[in-house]
């Protein structure tokens, strides 16, 4: 493993492919890190750079406090961003990592950066957040949450030693969905790819499809079997589709 040029702190090369004609950074749900992306560097790699974002807060960066607020998170990321346009490269981020790839892609669009596509999944479009939906709020709810999930191995779950360190990230991350309020603006000029599981608790289908609505350029919905992590079983679907979008995009395959 290796970190991208200026040896920024936000980014983990898993599987460096500086001959990659396009580079995909990916962002985490919320208690999640880096090292969840690593299949997905593992199998994209020589023909996609795969560059997996690490939140503060967590793994290497836990000595950091956690960002509790999705638009600074969206602020710092898009600014970590700006050095690494120097070729194409796309978004992807699974459900707090959708919203934050979409506000990191309106930042990065309005200064001149934006990315040739954006990837989301398992969230549903952020013109529908609304305030009163129900989050976890204690720690038992927290656990009983993920564990519904199935995002996190029950293993770490029931581990006092593991689970103490994972909570803080989670209660950030909780945290920072709960407040989080969509704010209108401009919409992107880039295509949208949407995933989602069918039986997503958190992203049914009608709402994933309503992500069209951010874009000015092509929309596609992809929906696959499965709950809200559908992409781990469905890893080799998602990756199919991410590349051949990719093929598609004209600022990739010019």
């Amino acid at each position: 493993m290796t970190h991208v040029p200026g040896d920024s702190p936000w980014f983990r090369n898993y599987c460096p492919s500086p001959d990659a004609p396009v580079r995909l950074v990916c962002l985490p749900h919320a208690g999640g890190s880096a090292s969840f992306y690593f299949p997905v560097a593992r199998a994209l790699a020589p023909r996609v750079e795969v560059l997996a974002v690490q939140y503060p807060g967590r793994q290497d960066r836990r000595h950091e406090p956690a960002v509790t607020d999705l638009e600074t998170l969206a602020d710092q990321v898009s600014e970590a961003l700006e050095p690494l346009a120097d070729r194409p490269y796309a978004l992807f981020g699974h459900s707090m990592g959708a919203i934050v790839g979409f506000l990191a892609a309106r930042r990065l669009q309005a200064s001149g950066n934006g990315p040739a596509q954006l990837f989301v999944s398992g969230r549903r479009a952020p013109l529908l957040d609304r305030a009163g939906d129900w989050q976890p709020r204690t720690d038992e709810e927290l656990v009983t949450e993920i564990r519904a999930l199935n995002g996190t191995r029950d293993a770490l779950l029931e581990d006092a030693e593991m689970l103490e360190m994972i909570l803080p990230a989670l209660r950030a991350d909780y945290g920072a969905v709960r407040r989080y309020r969509y704010r209108p603006g401009a919409a992107l000029d880039c295509p949208v790819t949407a995933f989602t599981g069918d039986r997503d608790p958190k992203a049914r289908v009608e709402e994933v499809a309503a992500w069209q609505e951010h874009t000015l350029s092509g929309f596609d919905l992809q929906v696959l079997p499965g709950g809200h992590f559908f992409l781990v079983d469905q890893q080799s679907e998602v990756l199919g589709a991410i590349e051949d979008q990719l093929t598609r995009t004209p600022a990739v395959s010019r």
